[in-house]
């Protein structure tokens, strides 16, 4: 009875240290770090971190903060497109997958060997520089202006900077954290523009600025634009604070 006492106190303290980062990172500019031309949200780091050390329910209930929190932002600081985040198939339920997902990505590659791992590893760097070397085309072909251009070799720099990191210096290690920390931060991106496209698409396009015909064209290039920097930045930091975390953890033992 006192085991499982401490053990949900430790639970909720965690819940509860988690989802206040996160939503200090929302009121202040730590929360939005700038890479090349572009802004990576790391909002949703806390939650990641919480679903890898503490499984599902940690993640989960952190990434439930972290969509409450979009809520209160879009009520008492709204921008022209905070509307959406009213909606909790928005807001919640993405934040909330983002635990969930994590855990049980992370829980299955501490299974399957070191090999294998590395080989999922590397289908998503390609898959990565492939998607934005498409875009280079496009935007070459269909001569867009040139800051586009710029700004998808600069994340394909990125992304070739890391995976090359990542094959000499993580061969025998971290390598399910990295790929969760990939899957945990695609949730949160993907998630919500997937919502968002469904129940909003041409209003959220028009309250951009942008042209409602090619609404999903620019949905999808939001995903990219801020998706590659934001898993960037979450592979480094969650990489560190977790292998830290584990640290400590195995050297009271």
């Amino acid at each position: 009875m006192n085991k499982n006492s401490k053990f949900n106190v430790r639970k909720l303290t965690i819940i509860a240290i988690l989802g206040a980062i996160s939503a200090v990172f929302g009121m202040t500019p730590l929360g939005f770090i700038p890479v090349g031309p572009t802004r990576a949200t790391i909002m949703h780091i806390p939650v990641i971190i919480g679903a890898i050390m503490e499984g599902p329910v940690v993640g989960g209930c952190v990434g439930l903060i972290f969509g409450l929190f979009s809520i209160f932002q879009a009520i008492t600081n709204p921008t022209p497109v905070s509307f959406v985040f009213l909606n909790p198939l928005v807001s919640i339920l993405p934040r909330v997958l983002i635990g969930i997902f994590t855990y049980y990505v992370y829980n299955a590659l501490r299974k399957i060997g070191n090999k294998k791992t590395m080989g999922i590893l590397y289908v998503l760097w390609i898959l990565i520089i492939l998607y934005l070397g498409n875009g280079i085309y496009i935007d070459i072909v269909e001569k867009k202006p040139i800051y586009l251009l710029l700004t998808n070799v600069a994340l394909i720099i990125l992304t070739l900077i890391l995976a090359y990191f990542t094959h000499k210096n993580l061969k025998r290690s971290s390598l399910d954290i990295i790929i969760s920390t990939i899957i945990g931060t695609l949730t949160n991106t993907v998630g919500v523009l997937i919502m968002i496209y469904f129940f909003y698409g041409e209003k959220f396009v028009e309250a951009l600025g942008q042209d409602i015909s090619i609404a999903r064209k620019v949905i999808f290039g939001i995903g990219i634009t801020n998706g590659i920097p934001e898993i960037i930045i979450a592979i480094i930091i969650v990489t560190v604070v977790v292998g830290a975390l584990k640290k400590e953890t195995n050297d009271r033992r």
